[in-house]
């Protein structure tokens, strides 16, 4: 993991590979961001015009590297774009700043040291800067023989990060630093569980990370394995467990706090492997079904964020974990499953999984009754046709809380849309051999399942459905800090919304 400290040293005085400055783009050209002011005077301030020059315009991610003059103790200075400039009295957005630090340490990969110079005006700029650099750095290359040599051949992760402008001393800093950090960690290694290979990750290999996770931060931890999940009569995650040779489980996360006085269930789909069953993927679609586990992977890693920044508030995580394979002991489409409300379902579409699983676990946690249930899942690909790749959606019992997860959501910089549960969608899920059949219309599948999902949750308890789909899952070119692969989408969300809730802000 990168290395990270705040430093009071310049920005020219401070021995690193490279010094990371910004450059925002104004009406006339590149202009150097605050935070560089003891570069550009070794540039007899001239940086700006020297960056014009090489074709930067301050667009934001774009990358400049330039040597720098005597009087600057690092070799290297990396432009990173911070996009336009703010109007008068304004200043760089958080996001802004996050994004360019995950830029800048991306690019930076196989250096030891890099210095950032970016604009810090507070403890929050200090914080996002952390984030994003530490978000930035990621790398995944556990499998790759390269990566035995990765410090040699310069494919090594930045090993070392000093945010310059900050005040390592200062309570509010150092605070802010301590939760990127936490937070970066986390999220990594929800990205590490959504990039290990199925073959490698299973519910069991799953259930016995959690476990080391969980005693190492005094989380208490029970896993329900196939012989308890069939005595408690958990169908529905049975059900899909049925034709693999990877048997399912339940993973309950319980961090608490002597001081909290509300209680929040955060319960993930984790389908280490989805085939599709009986109703079997076709070829172009199956390849990347490593990820349908990333909504237990955010849930997991918000449970250990919350405890390892001890916040004042009990924070419950069910991993709902399951291998969805085509078999001849597998459930067919046509099957009825008893679910553990004991409302039954007619299964239309054996992929139509990630519900199933769901349905139990939300079921189970809200045996508790907790102040407010939270699920995410890579969940329809119907949700992915109406909000893209990087935007997820939001779907809630509550339309107070909805909109106060939106705007968690948009304060950490993960892209969400509130979405509709239509009433009038219900009918299509009705079964003449069931209570409910897990499929409904076509148009507006996203919809539907967030419909099946409502069927479970407890009478009286504050729920939302946050269906990741898009954004769980890069396959496309790094951006900002976003790796290509597994995100860590929603955690952030996550642990955001548990501050707030301790804070006494459920919205």
């Amino acid at each position: 993991m990168t290395a990270l400290t705040l430093s009071t040293a310049t920005a020219t005085g401070l021995r690193a590979d490279a010094l990371v400055v910004g450059v925002a783009k104004g009406d006339k050209g590149p202009v150097v961001a605050p935070g560089a002011e003891a570069v550009d005077q070794a540039f007899d301030g001239k940086l700006a015009s020297v960056l014009e020059t090489l074709g930067a315009a301050g667009a934001e991610g774009e990358v400049t590297k330039l040597s720098t003059p005597s009087g600057v103790k690092a070799p290297v200075v990396l432009a990173v774009g911070l996009g336009a400039l703010p109007e008068k009295d304004d200043v760089f957005a958080a996001e802004t700043l996050r994004r360019a630090a995950g830029v800048a340490a991306r690019a930076l990969a196989g250096s030891k040291k890099a210095a950032f110079a970016l604009p810090v005006e507070d403890a929050e700029d200090a914080g996002a800067i952390a984030e994003g650099a530490l978000l930035g750095a990621y790398s995944f290359d556990a499998y790759k023989e390269s990566a035995k040599d990765a410090k040699k051949n310069g494919k090594a992760p930045l090993a070392e990060i000093a945010i310059l402008g900050g005040k390592p001393r200062d309570k509010a800093f150092k605070a802010a630093v301590e939760r990127a950090v936490a937070l970066g960690e986390e999220l990594n290694r929800a990205r590490d569980l959504v990039n290990t290979p199925p073959n490698d990750l299973n519910p069991e290999s799953f259930a016995a990370v959690a476990q080391a996770a969980a005693k190492e931060h005094g989380i208490k931890v029970q896993v329900l394995d196939e012989k308890a999940l069939a005595k408690g009569g958990y169908g529905g995650i049975l059900g899909v467990g049925a034709g693999s040779a990877a048997t399912p489980r339940l993973v309950k996360l319980s961090y608490t706090s002597s001081k909290a006085d509300k209680h929040l269930a955060f319960v993930g789909k984790g389908i280490t492997y989805d085939s599709g069953g009986i109703s079997l993927k076709p070829a172009g679609h199956n390849e990347t079904m490593k990820c349908d586990m990333a909504g237990a992977a955010a849930v997991f890693a918000a449970v250990v964020t919350a405890a390892r920044l001890k916040l004042d508030v009990n924070v419950t995580g069910w991993l709902a974990l399951a291998e969805n394979m085509p078999s001849g002991s597998a459930t067919r489409p046509g099957d009825v499953l008893r679910m553990y409300s004991g409302k039954t379902v007619e299964v239309l579409n054996t992929d139509a999984e990630g519900r199933l699983v769901l349905a139990d676990a939300i079921a189970k946690a809200s045996e508790e009754n907790p102040d407010a249930i939270v699920d995410v899942a890579t969940l329809t690909g119907a949700m992915m046709l109406a909000l893209g790749n990087r935007t997820f959606g939001i779907m809630a019992n509550d339309d107070a809380f909805r909109t106060s997860i939106h705007e968690v959501a948009e304060e950490t910089g993960e892209p969400a849309w509130p979405m509709p549960l239509p009433a009038d969608l219900k009918k299509g899920m009705e079964s003449s051999t069931a209570d409910i059949a897990n499929m409904g219309e076509r148009m507006g599948g996203g919809l539907v399942a967030g419909l099946f999902l409502q069927e479970f949750v407890g009478e009286g308890i504050t729920w939302a459905h946050l269906d990741i789909a898009g954004p769980a899952f890069n396959e496309a070119a790094p951006f900002g800090y976003t790796p290509k692969g597994g995100t860590g989408s929603a955690v952030r969300t996550l642990v955001r919304l548990a501050e707030r809730t301790a804070a006494g802000d459920l919205g």
